[in-house]
């Protein structure tokens, strides 16, 4: 499936964008890695070449909408149109809802939305004429609430919305739509996010415990293999997403539990 393929991986220089970006190149795909910090693009692209992988690097900033624009036109004139449209990029906020400043919601919306809205766009006409595939990377955070995450959740609900309509309109074009929702996993953006995180946050998060990055790759990549639309990655995960959709009364009595213990009365 993924020979031969251009695959494009918007936050492609770390975590689960490169990680899946070093396991598609293993398997003989073309990846073309976009983000915005040029030293570590080039880090990552050196870290490929070691495996023997083919990769092209561009830096752009896809919460701008003329900078992704740009950015795949360079793509289709310097390596080929894309096949594959990988929505990697994201950041990570947490916080108390009242202490959070309401420029820090749209700071997320801008990339974790409207950076996989633009990139959409962007790659859109060269994906609908390669009969290609669009992957969005949301979250749990996108099917569930979770206490601190007020800003990230809503971003990553909303993507799953998008990624939802969009896959109506796409598959009479012959394009198929994936949505990944993962849970949390050992990256650079949760290990930075640790120094910080509300002792509420963590407790609520770790009711799925913290998986290890491998699983994350290899069950994403199962899962467009086998073309499903919703890829939960990680067993346990799924079953936790299973009996929130079911049973929401028991999945809120237990975050409510884990929540209680750590809670920390700030008398807003």
């Amino acid at each position: 499936m993924f020979k031969g393929k251009n695959i494009v991986i918007t936050g492609g220089s770390s975590g689960l964008g490169l990680a899946t970006a070093k396991e598609l190149a293993a398997r003989g795909a073309v990846v073309i890695l976009i983000a915005r910090n040029k030293e570590k693009l080039e880090a990552a692209k050196n870290e490929i070449m070691k495996i023997g992988g083919s990769v092209h690097v561009f830096s752009s900033d896809v919460s701008k909408i003329e900078s992704i624009t740009e950015t795949f036109k360079k793509i289709e004139a310097e390596v080929g149109p894309p096949d594959i449209l990988i929505n990697s990029a994201g950041i990570l906020r947490e916080g108390y809802f009242d202490k959070l400043p309401v420029e820090t919601f749209r700071e997320v919306i801008e990339t974790n939305y409207f950076g996989v809205l633009n990139s959409i766009k962007a790659a859109l006409p060269f994906i609908i004429k390669r009969n290609g595939r669009i992957v969005n990377i949301s979250s749990v955070a996108g099917l569930m609430g979770v206490f601190g995450y007020t800003t990230y959740c809503s971003s990553k609900f909303a993507l799953v919305g998008l990624t939802e309509s969009l896959r109506y309109e796409m598959k009479p074009l012959g394009v198929k739509v994936h949505l990944v929702c993962p849970s949390e996993f050992a990256s650079p953006m949760t290990e930075h996010l640790n120094d910080t995180r509300t002792p509420e946050n963590k407790a609520h998060t770790l009711t799925i415990p913290e998986y290890d990055i491998d699983t994350m790759v290899k069950d994403t990549i199962k899962g467009i293999e086998k073309g499903k639309f919703l890829i939960v990655p990680g067993k346990f995960c799924r079953l936790t997403i299973l009996g929130a959709r079911h049973f929401p009364a028991i999945t809120r009595f237990v975050s409510d539990f884990r929540i209680r213990q750590v809670f920390v009365n700030r008398n807003i």
